[in-house]
């Protein structure tokens, strides 16, 4: 790419002083353009703290790594695609470390991944308004990062996660489109590899997207201290999992609220972790404080252990769900019941001022 190809826009008349990762505060904030037939990650290396990699409307081939904090990797909306390259060789454009982090990125099987340190956060990224599709495991990953804000972003057809993050914390993921993607539409985690106690994401926010015609829609996973928000989740096997275990800190300490949650009836057979989903709208399993509240539950329908409206299910590995507070849902035409509490003994959950017709056991109502 030549330097025409990669366009600079200063915000202000003059800049000022060099690029060494972070823009000292003098410097002018700079628009790298990059248009079809042109490298994504060579603008993405050259874009200093402060920066904006521009992506116009148009399907480019191939993987982008940010590892740079506070850069911005912006679309023009669902017209700026990211796919898989067809051949492995288109994978490589870019410089030497491009290359590097580009094909490490690609070879997990990810669309777009944003990287911080073993011990240090990358903060303030922000990848919005593109769509990005077909890649074998997640559309955008993360891990290690604080602040990280994800918007208006299409992950569909992917083969495991469309949007997906761990070990961080602050995430913002909003009016975001997970579709037809193989496990979660949204998964957040504490860490997949490790047995650890639930993270603090220190408030996460999922906000306003729409979760539809995956295998879960949301899958929240050992963390504590996050908001999940005006989401329409929809035509999934399952809707929203808040999954915890033994371990100390336990998940939750939570907030689901005014999401709507419909129709998640697909079939889908069971795994090494879960029997098979069908028609749970959502799901509660060894977590403790979590709130559930003025959400819009209807019309699942299923047999698996975790089918109803709002499920509490004691985790698979015996750890009870604790002074969990589900309040003020609308729930309607969810079987075998609106309201399902599988918790035994003196749990402290408590069941008040939800509008539903049937419960299992009854009296939740």
């Amino acid at each position: 790419m030549t330097k025409r190809h990669i366009t600079y826009l200063a915000c202000t008349t003059v800049l000022v002083g060099t690029f060494t990762g972070a823009t000292p505060a003098s410097a002018a904030h700079r628009t790298l353009v990059v248009r079809p037939g042109e490298s994504i990650q060579k603008a993405v290396d050259a874009a200093a703290s402060g920066d904006t990699v521009l992506v116009r409307a148009g399907t480019y081939h191939e993987s982008v790594t940010v590892r740079t904090p506070g850069v911005t990797l912006r679309g023009v909306g669902r017209h700026t695609v990211l796919r898989p390259p067809a051949k492995t060789k288109a994978a490589q454009a870019g410089t030497a470390a491009g290359k590097a982090a580009s094909v490490t990125c690609l070879a997990a099987g990810n669309g777009i991944c944003v990287v911080g340190g073993k011990n240090r956060a990358l903060r303030d990224v922000t990848v919005s308004d593109l769509r990005v599709t077909g890649f074998a495991k997640t559309g955008v990953w993360s891990m290690g990062t604080d602040r990280l804000t994800v918007a208006r972003v299409t992950a569909d057809g992917n083969g495991q996660w469309g949007i997906a993050q761990e070990h961080s914390t602050r995430g913002a993921f909003r009016d975001d489109t997970a579709r037809g993607n193989g496990d979660a539409g949204l998964f957040l985690a504490n860490s997949v590899k490790a047995e650890q106690g639930a993270q603090d994401t220190k408030g996460t926010v999922v906000e306003r997207s729409l979760l539809a015609g995956n295998r879960i829609g949301l899958t929240v996973r050992r963390l504590r201290n996050l908001d999940v928000t005006g989401n329409h989740v929809t035509g999934n096997c399952a809707g929203v999992f808040v999954v915890g275990d033994e371990n100390k800190p336990r998940a939750g300490a939570l907030t689901v609220a005014d999401n709507l949650v419909q129709r998640n009836n697909r079939y889908c057979p069971k795994t090494a972790r879960l029997p098979y989903l069908q028609g749970s709208g959502i799901v509660l399993t060894g977590t403790e404080k979590a709130l559930v509240t003025r959400n819009t539950v209807t019309g699942h329908s299923g047999k698996s252990p975790l089918s109803g409206g709002i499920v509490l299910f004691k985790s698979f590995v015996g750890a009870p769900g604790e002074r969990n507070r589900i309040t003020g849902n609308r729930l309607s035409a969810n079987s075998p019941a609106d309201l399902v509490n599988q918790e035994a003994g003196k749990s402290g959950n408590a069941f008040d001022r939800n509008s539903c017709r049937a419960s299992k056991p009854a009296g939740l109502c």
